[in-house]
Protein backbone atom coordinates (compact mmCIF):
# COMPACT_ATOMS: atom_id res chain seq x y z
CA UNK A 1 0.00 0.00 0.00
CA UNK A 2 1.09 3.96 -0.60
CA UNK A 3 1.32 6.20 1.84
CA UNK A 4 -1.45 7.84 3.65
CA UNK A 5 -2.17 11.38 1.91
CA UNK A 6 -3.74 14.27 3.31
CA UNK A 7 -6.61 13.45 1.30
CA UNK A 8 -6.67 9.87 2.53
CA UNK A 9 -7.57 10.78 5.78
CA UNK A 10 -11.01 11.42 7.36
CA UNK A 11 -11.68 15.54 8.09
CA UNK A 12 -10.27 15.67 11.85
CA UNK A 13 -7.97 12.59 11.54
CA UNK A 14 -4.34 13.18 13.24
CA UNK A 15 -1.73 12.54 10.80
CA UNK A 16 0.57 9.50 12.48
CA UNK A 17 3.87 10.73 13.99
CA UNK A 18 6.92 9.02 12.29
CA UNK A 19 9.05 6.69 13.54
CA UNK A 20 11.64 9.40 12.98
CA UNK A 21 9.31 12.26 14.80
CA UNK A 22 9.24 9.92 17.92
CA UNK A 23 13.14 9.22 17.95
CA UNK A 24 13.42 13.35 17.64
CA UNK A 25 11.02 13.96 20.78
CA UNK A 26 12.73 11.01 22.67
CA UNK A 27 15.83 12.25 22.22
CA UNK A 28 14.68 16.05 23.13
CA UNK A 29 12.71 14.55 26.43
CA UNK A 30 15.97 13.30 27.49
CA UNK A 31 18.26 16.16 26.62
CA UNK A 32 15.86 18.19 28.97
CA UNK A 33 15.68 16.11 31.75
CA UNK A 34 19.36 15.52 31.74
CA UNK A 35 19.71 19.41 32.00
CA UNK A 36 17.82 19.78 34.69
CA UNK A 37 19.47 17.59 36.57
CA UNK A 38 22.77 18.55 35.81
CA UNK A 39 21.90 22.12 36.49
CA UNK A 40 20.81 20.79 40.18
CA UNK A 41 24.02 18.71 40.91
CA UNK A 42 26.75 21.02 39.06
CA UNK A 43 25.41 24.55 39.26
CA UNK A 44 25.57 26.56 35.84
CA UNK A 45 29.38 27.21 35.19
CA UNK A 46 29.35 22.53 35.84
CA UNK A 47 26.55 22.13 33.00
CA UNK A 48 27.90 22.82 29.70
CA UNK A 49 25.92 21.11 26.57
CA UNK A 50 28.73 18.45 26.12
CA UNK A 51 28.10 17.12 29.83
CA UNK A 52 24.17 17.18 28.90
CA UNK A 53 24.43 15.23 25.90
CA UNK A 54 26.68 13.13 27.74
CA UNK A 55 24.48 11.90 30.56
CA UNK A 56 21.45 12.06 27.78
CA UNK A 57 23.46 9.50 25.92
CA UNK A 58 23.20 11.70 22.20
CA UNK A 59 25.79 13.41 20.61
CA UNK A 60 27.10 16.83 21.03
CA UNK A 61 25.49 17.37 17.56
CA UNK A 62 22.28 15.88 18.52
CA UNK A 63 21.82 18.19 21.25
CA UNK A 64 22.85 21.67 19.14
CA UNK A 65 20.47 20.41 17.03
CA UNK A 66 17.53 20.79 19.26
CA UNK A 67 19.04 23.76 21.24
CA UNK A 68 21.27 25.37 18.82
CA UNK A 69 22.37 27.43 21.84
CA UNK A 70 23.10 26.30 25.83
CA UNK A 71 20.42 29.21 26.87
CA UNK A 72 18.30 27.88 24.54
CA UNK A 73 18.17 24.26 26.17
CA UNK A 74 18.12 25.28 29.92
CA UNK A 75 15.49 27.76 29.81
CA UNK A 76 13.36 24.89 28.00
CA UNK A 77 14.61 22.07 30.42
CA UNK A 78 13.27 23.92 33.49
CA UNK A 79 10.26 25.11 31.89
CA UNK A 80 9.88 21.92 30.27
CA UNK A 81 9.71 20.24 34.26
CA UNK A 82 8.35 23.19 35.49
CA UNK A 83 4.80 21.94 33.15
CA UNK A 84 5.42 18.21 33.73
CA UNK A 85 4.85 19.20 37.71
CA UNK A 86 1.94 21.11 36.68
CA UNK A 87 0.55 18.56 35.19
CA UNK A 88 1.06 16.22 38.30
CA UNK A 89 -0.72 18.63 40.59
CA UNK A 90 -3.74 19.24 38.67
CA UNK A 91 -3.95 15.27 37.80
CA UNK A 92 -4.18 14.94 42.27
CA UNK A 93 -6.89 13.59 43.47
CA UNK A 94 -9.35 16.21 45.81
CA UNK A 95 -7.74 16.09 49.01
CA UNK A 96 -8.05 17.98 52.34
CA UNK A 97 -6.37 21.35 52.73
CA UNK A 98 -3.23 19.87 54.69
CA UNK A 99 -2.23 17.17 51.72
CA UNK A 100 -2.88 20.29 49.57
CA UNK A 101 0.08 22.39 51.76
CA UNK A 102 1.93 19.94 51.79
CA UNK A 103 2.38 19.06 47.99
CA UNK A 104 2.90 23.22 47.50
CA UNK A 105 5.86 23.10 49.75
CA UNK A 106 7.00 20.16 47.82
CA UNK A 107 7.58 22.01 44.57
CA UNK A 108 10.35 24.06 46.70
CA UNK A 109 11.68 21.25 47.72
CA UNK A 110 12.74 18.77 44.73
CA UNK A 111 15.65 18.87 41.95
CA UNK A 112 13.01 21.29 39.88
CA UNK A 113 13.75 24.42 42.76
CA UNK A 114 17.61 24.07 42.62
CA UNK A 115 17.75 23.84 39.00
CA UNK A 116 15.72 27.08 38.82
CA UNK A 117 17.93 28.35 41.75
CA UNK A 118 20.85 27.96 39.71
CA UNK A 119 19.39 29.03 36.54
CA UNK A 120 18.44 32.59 38.37
CA UNK A 121 21.83 33.26 39.78
CA UNK A 122 23.53 32.59 36.63
CA UNK A 123 20.54 35.14 34.50
CA UNK A 124 21.69 37.81 37.31
CA UNK A 125 25.15 38.16 36.04
CA UNK A 126 24.46 36.48 32.18
CA UNK A 127 22.83 39.47 30.34
CA UNK A 128 21.72 36.44 27.31
CA UNK A 129 19.84 34.55 30.54
CA UNK A 130 18.27 37.29 32.17
CA UNK A 131 15.29 38.42 29.76
CA UNK A 132 14.17 34.64 29.22
CA UNK A 133 14.66 33.49 32.91
CA UNK A 134 12.46 36.65 33.84
CA UNK A 135 9.70 35.85 31.79
CA UNK A 136 10.15 32.21 32.37
CA UNK A 137 10.01 33.26 36.07
CA UNK A 138 6.73 35.30 35.58
CA UNK A 139 5.01 32.25 33.40
CA UNK A 140 5.50 29.63 36.04
CA UNK A 141 5.03 32.08 38.86
CA UNK A 142 1.63 32.70 37.56
CA UNK A 143 0.90 29.15 36.79
CA UNK A 144 1.73 28.22 40.86
CA UNK A 145 -0.36 30.69 42.25
CA UNK A 146 -3.47 29.60 40.07
CA UNK A 147 -2.77 26.05 40.75
CA UNK A 148 -2.46 26.74 44.53
CA UNK A 149 -5.61 29.03 44.37
CA UNK A 150 -7.49 25.94 42.98
CA UNK A 151 -5.51 23.49 45.06
CA UNK A 152 -6.57 25.19 48.46
CA UNK A 153 -9.67 26.04 47.55
CA UNK A 154 -9.49 29.85 47.73
CA UNK A 155 -11.92 32.63 46.78
CA UNK A 156 -9.55 35.94 45.59
CA UNK A 157 -12.67 38.14 45.49
CA UNK A 158 -12.53 37.67 49.64
CA UNK A 159 -10.37 40.74 50.38
CA UNK A 160 -6.91 39.53 51.70
CA UNK A 161 -7.29 36.18 50.36
CA UNK A 162 -4.90 36.66 47.03
CA UNK A 163 -2.15 37.75 49.35
CA UNK A 164 -2.39 34.56 51.74
CA UNK A 165 -1.96 32.49 49.13
CA UNK A 166 1.37 34.55 47.67
CA UNK A 167 2.57 34.88 51.36
CA UNK A 168 2.10 31.26 51.87
CA UNK A 169 4.37 30.60 48.22
CA UNK A 170 6.77 32.77 49.56
CA UNK A 171 7.14 30.86 52.40
CA UNK A 172 7.25 27.92 50.37
CA UNK A 173 10.24 29.16 48.74
CA UNK A 174 12.13 30.08 51.82
CA UNK A 175 11.41 26.56 52.61
CA UNK A 176 13.47 25.08 50.00
CA UNK A 177 15.96 27.52 50.05
CA UNK A 178 16.65 26.36 53.74
CA UNK A 179 16.73 22.58 52.30
CA UNK A 180 19.84 23.85 50.07
CA UNK A 181 21.99 23.39 52.63
CA UNK A 182 20.03 20.79 55.44
CA UNK A 183 17.03 18.36 55.08
CA UNK A 184 15.00 19.60 58.09
CA UNK A 185 12.69 17.78 57.34
CA UNK A 186 10.85 17.56 60.99
CA UNK A 187 11.02 21.18 61.31
CA UNK A 188 9.45 21.54 57.78
CA UNK A 189 6.39 19.69 59.01
CA UNK A 190 5.62 21.79 62.04
CA UNK A 191 5.67 24.83 59.59
CA UNK A 192 3.60 23.21 56.81
CA UNK A 193 1.08 22.09 59.83
CA UNK A 194 1.43 25.90 61.19
CA UNK A 195 0.31 27.23 57.80
CA UNK A 196 -2.53 25.04 57.50
CA UNK A 197 -3.79 26.65 59.83
CA UNK A 198 -3.16 29.95 59.32
CA UNK A 199 -4.79 29.19 55.53
CA UNK A 200 -8.03 27.40 57.31
CA UNK A 201 -8.40 30.66 59.42
CA UNK A 202 -7.92 33.11 57.10
CA UNK A 203 -9.66 31.14 53.51
CA UNK A 204 -11.95 29.55 55.90
CA UNK A 205 -11.79 25.42 56.48
CA UNK A 206 -11.94 23.47 52.90
CA UNK A 207 -9.87 22.69 50.30
CA UNK A 208 -10.36 21.84 46.35
CA UNK A 209 -14.04 20.36 46.27
CA UNK A 210 -14.65 16.86 44.38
Amino acid sequence: MGAVTAADRGPGEVPARSPKQDRSRATRQKLLEAAVSCLAEHGWAGSTVSVVAERAGVSRGAAQHHFPTREDLFTAAVEYVAEQRSTALRALPAQDRAAAVAALVGLYTGPLFRAALHLWVAASNEPQLSERVRELESRVGRETHRMAVELLGADESVPGARETIQGFLDMARGLGLANLLTDDGARRERVVAQWTAILDGALGRGGRQP
